[in-house]
């Protein structure tokens, strides 16, 4: 594997080691269902099994995972730079440009053998791959890579929960230095320089900074805002850490909020814990969408997706990618197990007038939750 680029954390990096036993589980399971490879493209299914981080883009770039090999198929002019990248040892293959990739990857193959692929390949790389084997042959790979994704190891628990603690003095500073009369983009660059200053290596991923009415938006506005005194204030933001998110959102008012912002806050609040006291090991992540739910409508919110009240889902899964396996949302029966990580966010949105998110992750262990950050305990911008 090539050398990887200095390392100047507290927690250690995922090692090749790691993504080997990745390896292998995903193997057992290709065998287990009668499946002969997966495709991997350039997607954070591919870093998460290889190390490789390859951006997407017409030229297919990915890897081809059997029961024993891993391939990776490369454009013929970037062997060279992949070559330099970090990555499990594997044979590369290279198609040149009059050729077509998916000929290539069907001809490493058995005849009439099956195909599993990335859930997140193209559309257009789909139609291709099955023009090659014959659409009978290919299988959706997205069940099986979300199983082994969704519990995290020790390793990636402690990446995200160090990426939550910089975002979490992020978010300190910003409360701190909130003022009347500044600019939502002002604040923006300054979360970035801080996040940054605390040890983020590319800054902010992202960052949500809404003032007033913008805050019943889930996730923002067009436009420049500025802050007034008595608005309420949303910042929701995040970084990355070996690949690994941190995603946390505050929401309050400088000085003592109005009545029934302060009163929605403290509803946001006991949804929050409602949510993590449903997370127990076994217990379905539609079960912890309901908490929140009832919880609203025991104080005239809602029902269901109405407003005032939460439009969407009460939490998401948080890994490699910011959105990801397990959705807490209505219907998904999908059982809660060790290692799963997600957020609790039942955001309460009053249109037009204001919007309150408080957003926290947990990771699931063999006796229940834990929670990555603490949850807010008060509305107010200084204490």
């Amino acid at each position: 594997m090539a050398t990887q680029a200095a390392w100047n954390h507290p927690v250690p990096r995922i090692e090749a080691s790691e993504r080997r036993r990745r390896l292998d589980r995903l193997r057992a399971e290709l065998d287990e269902a009668g499946i002969e490879a997966l495709l991997l493209g350039s997607t954070e299914s591919l870093r998460y099994f290889t190390g490789l981080v390859w951006h997407g883009s017409e030229r297919f770039c990915g890897a081809l995972v059997t029961r024993d090999t891993l391939r990776y198929v490369v454009p013929g002019f970037e062997c060279s730079r992949v070559e330099t990248l970090p990555r499990l040892e594997g044979d590369i293959v290279a198609w040149q440009e009059e050729e077509e990739p998916a000929e290539l990857i069907s001809a490493m193959l058995s005849s009439g053998g099956t195909l599993a692929l990335d859930e997140q390949l193209p559309l257009f790389q789909y139609h291709r791959l099955a023009r090659a084997f014959g659409a009978e042959r290919l299988r959706d790979g997205g069940p099986i890579v979300s199983r082994l994704r969704m519990r995290k190891s020790p390793t990636e628990i402690a990446l995200i929960q160090h990426a939550m603690n910089l975002t979490l003095g992020v978010h300190e500073r910003v409360r701190a230095d909130m003022q009347p009369g500044i600019a939502a983009s002002e604040v923006v660059a300054f979360i970035d320089a801080e996040h940054r200053r605390l040890g983020a290596d590319n800054g902010s991923t992202f960052a949500i900074v809404s003032f007033g009415a913008a805050t019943a938006l889930p996730h923002g506005a067009d436009g420049e805002q500025t802050l007034r005194d008595g608005d309420v204030i949303l910042v929701d933001t995040g970084c990355r850490l070996d690949g690994y998110h941190s995603d946390l959102t505050r929401t309050y008012v400088m000085g003592e909020p109005e009545a029934d912002v302060a009163r929605t806050w403290r509803i946001e609040r006991e949804a929050q814990d409602a949510v993590f006291e449903a997370a127990q090991v076994g217990a379905s992540c539609a079960s912890l969408d309901d908490a929140a739910r009832k919880v609203l409508g025991r104080h005239g919110l809602g029902p269901d997706y109405r407003l005032p009240g939460l439009p969407h889902r009460a939490g998401h899964g948080l890994g490699l990618e910011i959105h990801e396996a397990p959705y807490i949302v209505r219907g998904n029966d999908t059982v809660l197990e060790p290692g799963m990580c997600f957020s609790v966010e039942p955001m309460i949105v009053v249109p037009d007038r204001f919007g309150i998110r408080l957003e926290d992750h947990v990771y699931m262990t063999e006796t229940g939750p834990r929670w990555f950050t603490k949850p807010d305990d008060s509305p107010t911008a200084r204490r």
